[in-house]
C-alpha cells in the first residue's frame, strides 16, 4: 500500500472526525496524538485519547466497503468496537466506547464528580 495514499485516508479521517464531532466531545478525549499508519492491512488513523472509559489507542482503519471500523488498542490486543461506521457517526461511536459511555445519567455523575470544581 503507497504511503501517500495512507497519508490521504487519514487526513480524511481526521477532517471528517474534527469537522463533524462538536469541540467539547473532542476535547473530553484529550487527544494527544493523530498518525497516519495500517492496521490489518487498511489504511488507518491512530489517535492516543485519554478517556474515562479507555486510555490509549484508537484505530479508524477504511474498510473496502467505504465504511469506517473502529478499534481500541489495549496493551497487544484489538478490540472491535464496530466495523460499519458511517463517516457521520465516528465521534458519536468514538465517544460512546472511550469516554461516556451508553448510559447518560452514569456519565454525569462521573464527570460532575471528578469535575475539579466539585
Amino acid at each position: 500500500m503507497e504511503k501517500e495514499y495512507v497519508i490521504q485516508i487519514a487526513q480524511t479521517i481526521q477532517e471528517q472526525l474534527i469537522g463533524l464531532t462538536p469541540m467539547p466531545v473532542l476535547m473530553s478525549w484529550d487527544i494527544a496524538e493523530f498518525a497516519a499508519t495500517i492496521f490489518k492491512g487498511l489504511p488507518t488513523l491512530r489517535i492516543k485519547v485519554n478517556g474515562l472509559l479507555h486510555t490509549g489507542y484508537v484505530i479508524i482503519a477504511l474498510n473496502g466497503s467505504d465504511y469506517y471500523e473502529v478499534y481500541l488498542l489495549k496493551g497487544k490486543d484489538a478490540e472491535c468496537v464496530n466495523e460499519e461506521v458511517c463517516y457521520n457517526e465516528l465521534g458519536d461511536v468514538i465517544d460512546r466506547a472511550i469516554e461516556c459511555g451508553t448510559d447518560k445519567e452514569e456519565y454525569e455523575k462521573i464527570a460532575i464528580s471528578n469535575s475539579p470544581n466539585y
